[in-house]
């Protein structure tokens, strides 16, 4: 419970939550990349995601609670900052130089927003019932999620929605994998550039490879 209710605490759990969920997208990028190989492949992968049954609902639940105790505790120690010492924290802030860093709090909650409603777009599929319903067409027998998919992004605004969110991302890891590697100590010594540097690289590249894919059916380099 000390985990809980002090601050280190909850940074610790904040850093290991967060990390979970780098591996979360880091799989799913995996698998939203097939479309790049091709609808068979795409609709290969779901299939195979599906077949899992309630395991699938069990993992996305734990994503989703995982997600909650981390924007939870980063509003809290937001709040706790900001409310304990006004002049403490004004100087706090002055000593941060990056919009990344400043902006940690708006970018999960972009993305809390986004997850919502990605679950309802391609998970529910209660919006975009236009495109979302060619998925009840077979394709060799399978669910045409490619086609599903590829007509989504080439909706302008799904994908402006999907390239805004993935931007929030970008931004959320660029200084959130950086606290990661401060929190578990290794933010000193004679690596602690070279990590920080990897920690960006990696927050760059999963921001421009997952824009890639709604930009790709967009203007039209995949096509449906």
């Amino acid at each position: 419970m000390h985990l809980l209710t002090s601050t280190v605490g909850r940074k610790i759990l904040m850093a290991v939550t967060g990390m979970m969920l780098v591996g979360f997208i880091s799989v799913h990028l995996l698998g939203n990349l097939s479309v790049f190989a091709g609808s068979e492949a795409i609709n290969i992968y779901a299939e195979k995601l599906h077949s899992l049954g309630p395991i699938v609902w069990i993992f996305r639940l734990a994503m989703l609670g995982l997600f909650a105790v981390h924007i939870t505790f980063g509003i809290q120690l937001t709040m706790e900052n900001s409310s304990a010492s006004p002049e403490a924290y004004a100087i706090k802030k002055r000593l941060k130089t990056t919009f990344a860093a400043e902006s940690m709090i708006y970018t999960g909650l972009i993305l809390l927003a986004f997850l919502l409603y990605h679950l309802l777009h391609f998970t529910v599929q209660v919006v975009h019932t236009d495109a979302v319903s060619a998925v009840q067409t077979l394709v060799n027998g399978r669910p045409d999620v490619f086609t599903m998919v590829g007509k989504s992004f080439q909706s302008p605004f799904v994908s402006i929605v999907y390239i805004i969110a993935m931007i929030a991302l970008a931004f959320h890891l660029f200084h959130g994998i950086q606290s990661f590697i401060q929190t578990i100590g290794l933010n000193n010594g004679p690596s602690q550039d070279k990590v920080s540097g990897i920690g960006k690289l990696a927050a760059i590249f999963y921001g421009v490879v997952y824009i890639a894919i709604p930009v790709a059916f967009l203007i039209h380099i995949v096509k449906v």
